[in-house]
């Protein structure tokens, strides 16, 4: 399972790349981009081939999967604390039928004894991260916890076998595909690991 998360700040070709990345498999896009508004994330996503709308997982604005067929919601780590002590009353006005829930962690402890079943869990930094200085990896092992676990931080298609080893399910990828010259091909590179 791959995850790839979106660049913080729009990159030259975004939208072009990521069909291109849509069309050569990805299944799990993380539309994060803190910076954005509401219009500004309605604006993105219709920039977007609405057939690829059933893969995309939204960060911020969770009411958008009222409007458009998302793939699912992610909640951030604070938003994770600030409101799953009360999910019903969190999710009473969003149409999550089908829909999946993910949620980030950067402590082992709080993944494991989170109650909360979420369909995958973000955990990071794995190794040091390629997209944002000074955040240095912890090598999480998580082989024995048994939950859907996605590792990030500093995921290249040549460590994928690592982070295998360590029990994860998948990884979560942003600079190893955005910072790269040729994104599509290093996520094909990727995809053949999995």
């Amino acid at each position: 399972m791959i995850v790839l998360i979106a660049p913080e700040t729009d990159v030259p070709n975004e939208i072009e790349i990521l069909h291109q990345l849509f069309k050569a498999g990805l299944e799990y896009y993380h539309l994060r981009k803190p910076n954005k508004t509401f219009d500004e994330h309605v604006t993105y996503l219709n920039q977007i081939d609405a057939q690829y709308h059933n893969r995309i997982v939204v960060h911020y604005y969770h009411v958008l999967v009222n409007t458009y067929p998302l793939k699912g919601i992610h909640f951030q780590e604070q938003k994770r604390i600030d409101h799953i002590d009360n999910p019903g009353q969190y999710f009473k006005n969003l149409n999550m039928f089908g829909k999946t829930i993910s949620s980030s962690f950067h402590e082992l402890d709080q993944l494991e004894t989170c109650y909360f079943e979420f369909d995958y869990h973000l955990l990071s930094p794995v190794f040091s991260s390629i997209s944002k200085q000074g955040y240095e990896g912890r090598g999480f092992d998580v082989n024995h916890i048994d939950k859907t676990i996605i590792g990030m931080g500093g995921v290249t298609d040549s460590n994928i076998e690592t982070f295998k080893q360590l029990g994860y399910k998948g990884v979560g990828v942003l600079g190893g595909i955005w910072n790269n010259e040729s994104p599509v091909d290093v996520f094909r590179k990727m995809q053949k690991q999995f």
